[in-house]
């Protein structure tokens, strides 16, 4: 299997049944590098969608017609609020809807904005609603905090018109002719809303959208999780076949010994310690804002954005997200590279440490 970013974008799903939630919801958390959202509430919401009204029709993305019309489908806010205030189904299509609207052309088609968490399910929960298939890519190969961070920004395409939906029927669909602006704004509805809404984005041609998003994730989601199913039952060292699998590797194994987790302006930011496994004495940090931004060794840097880097259960290697972090987890750190867009000078200028606040020129983990 080669790395997210690197994959022919060769879609091994034809449809997306009720039996094939469970791995990709597992493959999409490990991808989604901490965030995205938890993966259990999107799983038992697409569930219940699929049980109503069937599985849902795969498009592979080179399979796109030029005249499609394709929307990205996700939720914003902060993970950790997520966990009490779950998410609705009627929300996700209300946002679709609304954009739909606001469209010269009905919409088409589905895809999800990220590969990861939550966010993975929910445009399978908006495909199975509203009778539409749902593309095998998605905007980042693993997940980020911001909407502006997606492959097509990188093309200049536009995240708006953006419709937003709340659990109590609130709708709103904004323009902006900047998509750090849609992001700013939208965020600050969001957190008007209860700090999580649902969005619909980046609504483009099918012609266009081949040549933005990510080929074959939602595949690549899948395969990662059947492995981890299958290596799990094996009693393999199931953190280490799946860093293996994501041309990455293991770099701690440990304790956590302590997690910082605070609710600023529609996200989770914080740090979580971890204490060697082997030695008590090595410490090992990780820095998150929804997503894992930064990891450190005994501080020196191991790690940073965009490359992966992902938290598992060193024993059976479930992924762990930001928002479930918890004291006494025993937990394996693996890195893995991003997909090669994001390496980029204009990826960089996205999605970079120095984007985040930090002081850090980008290295590619491997070569630290």
């Amino acid at each position: 299997m080669t790395a997210p970013g690197t994959d022919t974008g060769t879609s091994t799903l034809s449809s997306v049944t009720r039996e094939d939630l469970k791995d990709i919801a597992t493959g999409a958390a490990i991808l989604g590098t901490g965030g995205g959202g938890d993966p259990y509430v999107g799983r038992l919401l697409a569930d219940v969608a699929l049980a109503q009204h069937g599985p849902v029709r795969i498009t592979p993305l080179g399979e796109l017609p030029d005249d499609a019309v394709v929307v990205a489908v996700g939720v914003i806010g902060a993970p950790t609020i997520g966990l009490e205030k779950i998410q609705g189904a009627e929300e996700v299509t209300d946002a679709v809807k609304a954009l739909d609207a606001a469209l010269p052309h009905p919409v088409t088609h589905i895809v999800c904005t990220e590969i990861g968490g939550g966010n993975s399910m929910v445009p399978i929960v908006a495909a199975a609603r509203l009778g539409l298939p749902l593309v095998d890519a998605d905007g980042m190969g693993r997940a980020f905090p911001e909407l502006q961070m997606l492959t097509p920004g990188l093309l200049g395409i536009s995240a708006t018109p953006l419709g937003l939906a709340d659990e109590k029927g609130n709708t709103l669909v904004l323009r902006s002719p900047q998509n750090d602006w849609a992001e700013h704004i939208a965020r600050a509805v969001a957190v008007s809303m209860g700090c999580t809404a649902s969005y619909a984005m980046y609504p483009m041609a099918g012609a266009d959208a081949r040549a933005a998003y990510i080929p074959g994730t939602l595949s690549w989601a899948h395969r990662l999780g059947r492995l981890h199913r299958r290596s799990r039952s094996d009693h393999r060292d199931v953190p280490a076949v799946i860093a293996a699998e994501l041309d990455g590797r293991v770099v701690f194994r440990g304790k956590v010994t302590g997690v910082e987790r605070r609710t600023v302006g529609g996200f989770v930011r914080g740090r979580a310690v971890l204490a060697g496994a082997g030695d008590p004495a090595e410490r090992f940090e990780i820095e998150f804002q929804n997503e894992n931004l930064v990891a450190r060794y005994d501080g020196r840097i191991v790690a940073t954005v965009p490359d992966l880097i992902c938290v598992v259960e060193s024993d059976g290697g479930a992924p762990i997200t930001t928002e479930n972090l918890g004291y006494g987890m025993r937990a394996s750190v693996l890195v893995a590279p991003s997909d090669p867009r994001w390496r980029t000078e204009r990826g960089l200028s996205l999605v970079g440490p120095r984007y985040f606040g930090y002081d850090l020129d980008y290295v590619p983990f491997e070569h630290r």
